[in-house]
């Protein structure tokens, strides 16, 4: 078997450590980069058969027109979101496209929870002020997650372990997914029901949907006016899902009892970067930051060591199954599978 030279996009250390254990150098020659991959930055990947790429890396026609050029046969992205890839001119180019569509879903889930706990409970507020020795608790009042109601857009495997961990807390749980699994939610005791309920019954609402069309800006001025008083809205899935100018208006005029994004829509070339320092320029973002119900993690949702060590496993594994011409993992491949020369 050949060594496989492989350009990495959009690196950082925890890629290259966690790429680097699920394989030996002799099966693959890692090329990590720091950049992104877009029709710019395609030529650095020259010499290599295979690219790998995140979520914010931009595998449009042109990009892939590049690649195809450079002798590049499969594109396997490390995460489960795909939208960033032109997958119908990757079929007519001869890519290859595949993906990690599930890694962990506890850990996205649990970062869903997370968000919602320490925005009910105010709980950087409360560090802020105790580092600051303010011991007061004025303005850290909270309420019983026990007894309220839930909100699931989407039941996939993310979404139904978050609705498991919030049906353990003692909350009914509503779902809306336009492929109800109804066995699982009978065993879990959540109910299914349509969307405009959804929104105007619960007071915590938590997405884990698909980037689609069909779900872009799903969350806009409409369904937030739907909404209760005061209801925690989580969002762990795709940036786009909500419109962030209705979303800005909601928090400014007091609706939403609080907001807890892992994703923005905006959020390329900010996200996974260190921008102290800087200017921030998007302003939308910039003016989220200033609402003190407002929590925003910068796409770490995934980053569990598990996570990763999955991620890295069903990456390697994909890369050396079409480099040797067996088949790829089952439900991570987009496209059909051209064989290697």
């Amino acid at each position: 078997m050949t060594t496989l030279p492989t350009a990495v996009f959009d690196t950082k250390s925890y890629d290259r450590e966690s790429l680097q254990r699920g394989v030996s150098n002799a099966e693959i020659e890692w090329r990590f980069m720091d950049w992104r991959l877009s029709a710019e930055t395609a030529a650095s990947a020259s010499g290599a058969r295979a690219v790998c790429i995140f979520v914010n890396d931009r595998a449009d026609r042109p990009c892939l027109e590049a690649l195809a050029s450079l002798g590049v046969k499969h594109i396997a992205l490390r995460c489960a979101g795909y939208n960033g890839v032109d997958v119908e001119a990757a079929t007519e180019l001869g890519l290859a496209v595949t993906r990690v569509p599930a890694y962990s879903p506890y850990a996205v889930a649990e970062h869903a929870v997370a968000l919602l706990l320490a925005l009910n409970r105010k709980i950087p507020r409360a560090s802020n002020r105790v580092h600051d020795l303010n011991f007061s608790l004025n303005g850290l009042v909270g309420f019983d997650l026990h007894g309220k109601t839930a909100g699931i857009f989407g039941t996939g495997k993310i979404g139904r372990v978050a609705a498991q961990i919030l049906r353990g807390f003692g909350m009914q749980v509503l779902a809306f997914d336009l492929f109800p699994s109804h066995e699982w939610a009978k065993q879990h005791g959540v109910e299914y029901t349509d969307a405009r309920t959804l929104a105007g019954q619960c007071e915590v609402i938590s997405l884990h949907t698909p980037l689609t069309p069909e779900t872009y800006h799903i969350i806009r001025r409409e369904t937030l006016e739907l909404m209760k008083p005061g209801t925690i809205l989580i969002n762990v899935s795709r940036g786009a899902l909500i419109d962030t100018t209705a979303l800005i208006e909601a928090l400014k005029s007091g609706r939403l009892g609080g907001v807890g994004l892992d994703v923005y829509e905006e959020e390329e070339g900010v996200f996974f970067e260190d921008l102290s320092g800087q200017i921030l320029q998007d302003d939308e973002l910039a003016r989220l930051l200033t609402f003190p119900n407002v929590l925003i993690t910068a796409h770490q949702a995934f980053l569990t060591q598990e996570a990763l060590s999955e991620i890295a496993r069903v990456t390697v594994a994909n890369l050396i199954a079409f480099d040797t011409g067996q088949p790829f993992l089952a439900g991570t491949t987009l496209n059909a599978q051209p064989q290697p020369e």
